[in-house]
C-alpha cells in the first residue's frame, strides 16, 4: 500500500507544475524542445513535440476544439485538415480550391466552420459541405460562442455577423463602420466578442446591441493585430503594429502593463487556461509566465525559435494538455508548455470530455440545445441577468408615461352615431335616452309612486265594475231601486 500511494504521488497528473531554475544564474528560456524532449519528458508527452511541413498551402492557421483532443489546420491555399491529437491520425483532408482566412469548430468536431474567399462554408467531419453562408461575405474571422450556438464573423466590409446554428437563422447583423477587420476573439465569460481595426482601437460587441458596447484605443497610430482575453474574462492582452503588447484591465478599462516586443510585430497571442500568455512575432514564439498580466516582468518564461518560418501565423493552447500548438509559413509546428493546460478535467461541462463517445455526445448536444441561452442575455456584466432592477423614480414616471401612451394609443376612436329621424337626433333626446338606465334615489321614488298610481286605479275600476254587476243582472221592473 506504501508503495502503491508512492506510485501514485509521482504519477499524479492532476496537479500542473511549471519550470523553475535550479539557480539563480540558471534562465528557463534557454530551454529547447530538444533538450526538455531528451531529459525532462516521458514518452507520451515527448510525442506532442513535432514539425509538419507543408509549404505548398502555407502560411497555416490551426484551432483545437472544447476537448482539447482534435484541432483544424487551414492553409491559406486551400488545404483542411483535422486531426486527432490523442492519436495522432488524420480525420478528414480535402482542398477547396480558394483561399482560407480562418476555421474554428462548432459545438463539437462533428462540425466545423471555415472564412473562405466569398463566403462562409459549414464541414462535417467527413469533409462533406454541409451549408454555405452566403450571408457571411467576404469572412476575414470566425468565433463560435458555444453557450449560444452562434457563429460570429466579420469581413472585409466592416459588418459583424451572428447566426444561429441550431436554427438557421441569421439573428443580427451590426456595422462596424471602421472599415475591415482581421481580428475578432470572445471573451470566454459574458460572451462578449473583441474586434480590433486598423486604427488602434477595440470595440467590444453584443448582438442585443446595434452599437458598441465600449470602444478603446489601444494602440495610438498602430493598426491591431492580435488579441486575446484571459479565461477569468478579467485581462485583455492586444497587439499592435507599433511592436508592443499592451494588457488591459477589462474591470476599469484601462491599461495596466506594457510589453516591448523584439524581432517582429506580434502577429498572434494566446493565453492558456492556467494565465500563460503566448505571444507569436517574426519567426519565433515567446511564452510569459501567468505574473506577466499583472505585474511586469522582466524576463519570459519559454522561448522557442523556429528559422526561415516567419512570419507566425497563429499560436493557440491546446485545453487541458500542456501543449501549444504554432501555424507558420512552412507548416505547424507544437511544442510543450510545463504548466499551461488545466490538469483536472471536469467531464460535466459543455463538450469538455475528450474521452466521450458517440452516445455520451449525443445526450450533451441534446442538453446543450435545452439549456441553449438567448443572445439577448449577452451582456457586458454576466450578473445583471436575472437580476432585479433597482427602483428608480424617474425611470419608474417614464414607464407609467410610456404605458399611459400605449393605453390611449390602443385605445379604439368613438363610435359614431348614425343620423336617425323625427327629431331623434335632438340633444333632449339622446340625453334623455342616455340616462334612460341610469337608475338613483329620485328614480326609484317615482317609480314607486307610478306603481301606487296604477294599483289604486286598478282597484277603482274593479270597485265600479263590481257595484254596477248586481244592477245588470237584476230585473228590469227592479232596476230603479239600484
Amino acid at each position: 500500500a506504501v508503495k502503491a500511494a508512492e506510485a501514485a504521488d509521482i504519477l499524479q497528473t492532476d496537479q500542473a507544475g511549471l519550470l523553475e531554475p535550479e539557480n539563480d544564474m540558471e534562465r528557463t528560456t534557454s530551454l529547447t524542445q530538444t533538450e526538455l524532449k531528451r531529459n525532462y519528458l516521458d514518452d507520451d508527452t515527448a510525442r506532442h513535440i513535432y514539425n509538419l511541413d507543408m509549404h505548398q498551402s502555407a502560411p497555416y492557421g490551426l484551432e483545437y476544439d472544447r476537448s482539447g483532443r482534435y484541432n483544424i489546420m487551414y492553409g491559406a491555399a486551400g488545404h483542411l485538415a483535422m486531426m486527432d491529437c490523442h492519436q495522432q491520425s488524420l480525420v478528414t483532408e480535402f482542398y477547396v480550391q480558394e483561399r482560407i482566412r480562418d476555421a474554428c469548430f462548432l459545438h463539437n468536431f462533428t462540425l466545423f466552420a471555415a472564412a473562405q474567399k466569398n463566403h462562409a462554408f459549414i464541414y462535417d467531419q467527413t469533409g462533406a459541405e454541409v451549408h454555405r453562408l452566403s450571408d457571411h461575405s467576404d469572412p476575414m474571422a470566425l468565433q463560435f460562442l458555444p453557450y449560444h450556438w452562434l457563429l460570429a464573423s466579420v469581413g472585409r466590409a466592416g459588418w459583424l455577423k451572428y447566426q444561429d446554428t441550431s436554427t438557421g437563422a441569421l439573428v443580427s447583423q451590426h456595422r462596424t463602420q471602421l472599415g475591415a477587420c482581421r481580428v475578432l476573439r470572445q471573451n470566454p465569460t459574458n460572451a462578449i466578442l473583441h474586434a480590433g481595426h486598423s486604427n488602434g482601437t477595440v470595440t467590444l460587441w453584443s448582438p442585443a446591441q446595434g452599437k458598441y458596447l465600449a470602444k478603446l484605443l489601444c494602440h495610438k497610430g498602430a493598426a491591431v493585430h492580435s488579441l486575446a482575453v484571459d479565461p477569468t474574462g478579467q485581462v485583455m492582452v492586444t497587439g499592435g503594429a507599433d511592436r508592443r503588447i499592451r494588457i488591459w484591465d477589462l474591470r476599469m478599462y484601462k491599461e495596466t502593463i506594457s510589453y516591448f516586443v523584439r524581432g517582429g510585430v506580434p502577429t498572434s497571442i494566446d493565453i492558456s487556461q492556467r494565465g500563460l500568455l503566448a505571444v507569436g512575432h517574426a519567426g519565433q514564439t515567446t511564452i510569459w509566465n501567468a505574473d506577466a498580466l499583472h505585474r511586469k516582468t522582466q524576463d519570459p518564461y519559454m522561448h522557442h525559435s523556429m528559422p526561415r518560418c516567419g512570419p507566425v501565423e497563429t499560436v493557440r493552447f491546446r485545453p487541458f494538455e500542456d501543449v501549444l500548438g504554432i501555424g507558420h509559413s512552412r507548416g505547424v509546428s507544437s511544442i510543450v508548455v510545463p504548466g499551461a493546460g488545466e490538469p483536472s478535467v471536469d467531464t460535466s461541462e459543455y463538450n469538455t470530455n475528450p474521452h466521450q463517445d458517440a452516445k455520451q455526445r449525443k445526450e450533451a448536444e441534446v442538453r446543450a440545445l435545452l439549456d441553449k441561452l438567448q443572445p439577448e442575455m449577452i451582456a457586458l456584466d454576466p450578473d445583471q441577468v436575472g437580476g432585479i432592477e433597482e427602483s428608480d423614480p424617474h425611470k419608474r414616471l417614464e414607464r407609467l408615461q410610456d404605458l399611459q401612451e400605449e393605453a390611449n394609443h390602443n385605445k379604439k376612436a368613438p363610435k359614431k352615431e348614425k343620423s336617425k329621424k323625427r327629431g331623434r337626433s335632438k340633444i333632449q333626446t339622446k340625453l334623455r335616452r342616455k340616462h334612460k338606465n341610469v337608475v338613483d334615489q329620485n328614480t326609484l321614488k317615482l317609480r314607486e309612486a307610478r306603481e301606487k298610481e296604477k294599483v289604486a286605479k286598478a282597484t277603482e275600476i274593479r270597485g265600479e265594475i263590481a257595484s254596477e254587476a248586481p244592477r245588470e243582472q237584476a230585473p228590469s221592473a227592479l232596476k230603479r231601486f239600484f
